[in-house]
């Protein structure tokens, strides 16, 4: 994907950006929104969850980041 402007500005995203709901394995986790320390925004989880692999089940740590592309140049 090309990097275009983002049509948003940071405080727009963080006023009204909703949690994003996501599904791995079948499991449902949310992703929150948040301001990255690079300057970016987007959308965040950390977490853990179970995935099973020939009937047995494994945990997994999960670390998700889903940026919004041109987020670091957006408006402020």
């Amino acid at each position: 994907m090309a990097k275009s402007p983002c049509p948003v500005s940071k405080t727009q995203f963080l006023e009204k950006a909703e949690s994003v709901k996501i599904s791995l394995a079948g499991n449902e986790m949310l992703c929150e929104k948040r301001e990255f320390s690079t300057g970016s925004f987007g959308w965040y989880l950390n977490g853990k969850t179970t995935i099973t692999v020939d009937g047995k089940p494994l945990a997994v740590q999960v670390g998700l980041n889903l940026t919004v592309v041109g987020s670091k140049e957006a408006p402020r």
